[in-house]
């Protein structure tokens, strides 16, 4: 099973690749950038910069790669993108992002605003579940190994963070990294490809100052 997992995601990162060549380099400059973002406001809000609380810091960091990389893989345009559909209700919409490029209909890239959307929420709600369990365990490890330590931050309940997470993604993110994935079409048109990829940077700088706010 973990082969045809493993199968499945290797034939979806050659698809992407055909289908935009610079996917390797958006995805690298979105976890150096959103992850590092990612991981400095958490230690920021950490006593002595989070230096005390690696193990927290590196539970952030773990969740940080997965969630955003989740985000780029989901949004990207593949080579067979022409031949494949949205289920259901869904299936005259874009297949990548809402600024898909073609005769689209406001209602149908909504429609993928939303489908896409439902998407994140679930993956953000796994997220945030599994971001509260390695953080209640780190905390529970700590106490046993130093019965007189107390986290400063109290974990927040894990349902209520895992909504909280949930509406994030399905929401702000969405519409944020889709937004980006239609910028960074149109700019990939008009620029060649050193300004391209100093753009990417930018953009997605910018992106995570939004997110952070």
């Amino acid at each position: 099973a973990g082969f045809g997992v493993l199968g499945l995601f290797l034939n979806g990162w050659r698809s992407r690749v055909e289908a935009d060549p610079q996917f390797p380099f958006k995805v690298l400059m979105e976890e150096l950038v959103g992850v590092s973002a990612c991981v400095l406001g958490d230690m920021a809000s950490r006593p002595n910069f989070g230096l005390d609380e690696l193990d927290f810091v590196f539970s952030t960091l773990v969740v940080g790669c997965i969630l955003n990389f989740t985000l780029m893989y989901l949004l990207a345009p593949t080579a067979a993108a022409a031949s494949q559909t949205l289920p259901a209700i869904f299936a005259n919409c874009p297949t990548s992002h809402m600024f898909e490029p073609g005769a689209y209909g406001l209602m149908s890239r909504l429609g993928t605003f939303v489908y896409k959307g439902a998407i994140f929420a679930a993956v953000g709600f796994a997220a945030g579940l599994v971001g509260t369990a390695l953080s209640n365990g780190l905390i529970k490890m700590r106490k046993k190994m130093d019965p007189t330590f107390e986290t400063p931050n109290k974990a927040p309940p894990t349902v209520l963070n895992a909504l909280t997470w949930a509406i994030h993604m399905g929401f702000s993110s969405n519409l944020r990294y889709q937004t980006l994935n239609g910028a960074e079409f149109l700019l990939e048109k008009g620029l060649s490809p050193l300004p391209f990829k100093t753009s990417v940077v930018v953009l997605r700088c910018l992106n995570n100052v939004l997110g952070g706010m």
